[in-house]
């Protein structure tokens, strides 16, 4: 017979009466409560960025066929009065991916939400209270949910399949397994990197849907909405202004609008105009194009050091005293979109468009550098 002691500090030797804890479950000694509050604590986001999130689908700018083909599911289901498949939804930061998953549950008639973090879901016990506590047709969303560890996803497996979770109680031969069986609930997952997440789990998915870049006008109706709701006056051509240096991502042009506002608010009268966006913008470092100073560098050093490339990522990060994986994750991927950089098997290089929008003429550069061996 398994003492009382043992089953307290062994996760494999949980007592029924703890797998409905809130967030992690937490084994305590014999002198302590074995069971805490048993309510999940809402996630709020700050009230500011909750007065700009949209809180229905039609509400949202942009991703229009994303949104059709959800509401075309939400309105199936809730025809049918069955749970909504599970939805796997990526794309780049900042292009709505939370605010989908936080419109849905409204589109299905304000059905309760849980919400967590991949990184924080170490193992399978951390993901065990928001599965017996989800109620049915909720909606659990997982952020970042390429980072939870392999056992949360394959513990996940049954969980989405067959809305049951199996727990393993005692150990050798008295052990024993315990099925339990959830209530119909919908999964949403975001990432920004799908190749993270196992085939398994990405298969289960029954909806998947990849978020875009928004375009300037989309952008623009969203900062003059944004200016609305944080009660500034803003010209349309600031607004425009402010959606071609926000590199086509609705969280980059509200932050920037922030500031826009910051600067009206002390030196406009609380006026943006073109020429304020303007002035605003340029004290950040922001050009034409969206590129703030940490890019500008990452060019320049590619130019005047290296003469336009080619060279490799390892030898820019030291130059610029930067780790690789900040360039590759944080830098690259704009200038690579905005074809002013291209990768070779040689190395980084600048495009024309690269050496026109430093001031200079490719001409002028030799293109027979040495290429150094890139990473």
């Amino acid at each position: 017979m398994l003492s009382h002691r043992k089953v307290l500090f062994h996760f494999s030797l949980i007592p029924v009466t703890l797998l409905r804890m809130p967030r992690e479950v937490k084994l305590t000694s014999e002198s302590e409560s074995n069971i805490p509050n048993p309510s999940i604590p809402p996630v709020f986001p700050p009230e500011e960025d909750h007065a700009l999130r949209p809180q229905r689908m039609s509400e949202m700018i942009g991703q229009r066929d994303v949104a059709n083909r959800l509401e075309i599911s939400i309105r199936a289901a809730k025809k049918r009065k069955e749970t909504l498949g599970h939805i796997l939804l990526d794309g780049p930061p900042g292009l709505g991916k939370t605010t989908f998953a936080t419109c849905i549950p409204h589109e299905l008639g304000g059905v309760p939400m849980y919400q967590t973090n991949g990184a924080i879901l170490k193992s399978p016990k951390d993901i065990v209270p928001y599965l017996t506590n989800a109620e049915e047709r909720s909606v659990l969303f997982i952020d970042e949910i390429h980072r939870m560890q392999k056992s949360v996803e394959e513990f996940l497996y049954t969980a989405m399949e067959d809305f049951r979770i199996d727990l393993v109680l005692g150990e050798g031969v008295n052990a024993r397994t315990l099925n339990i069986q959830l209530k119909p609930f919908t999964l949403i997952g975001a990432t920004t990197r799908t190749g993270l997440i196992s085939a398994p789990l990405r298969d289960r998915f029954q909806i998947r849907e990849h978020l875009d870049f928004y375009t300037m006008d989309e952008l623009a109706v969203i900062v003059r909405r944004s200016a609305g709701k944080l009660n500034i006056q803003i010209e349309d051509d600031a607004a425009y202004e402010i959606a071609y240096r926000s590199r086509g991502t609705p969280r980059i042009a509200n932050n920037r609008l922030r500031w826009v506002r910051d600067y009206a608010d002390a030196k406009a009268n609380g006026v943006i105009t073109l020429s304020v966006a303007t002035e605003a913008l340029a004290m950040l470092g922001i050009d034409t194009l969206g590129l703030d100073p940490q890019d500008k560098r990452f060019l320049d050093t590619i130019l005047r050091v290296f003469g336009g490339g080619p060279v490799g990522l390892e030898t820019i990060a030291h130059t610029l005293n930067l780790e690789p994986d900040t360039l590759s994750d944080e830098v690259e991927p704009f200038l690579l979109r905005s074809e002013l950089l291209k990768r070779t098997p040689k190395g980084r290089c600048l495009t024309e468009k690269g050496f026109r929008h430093l001031g200079t003429n490719p001409m002028d550069y030799q293109t027979s550098n040495t290429p150094l061996i890139d990473d």
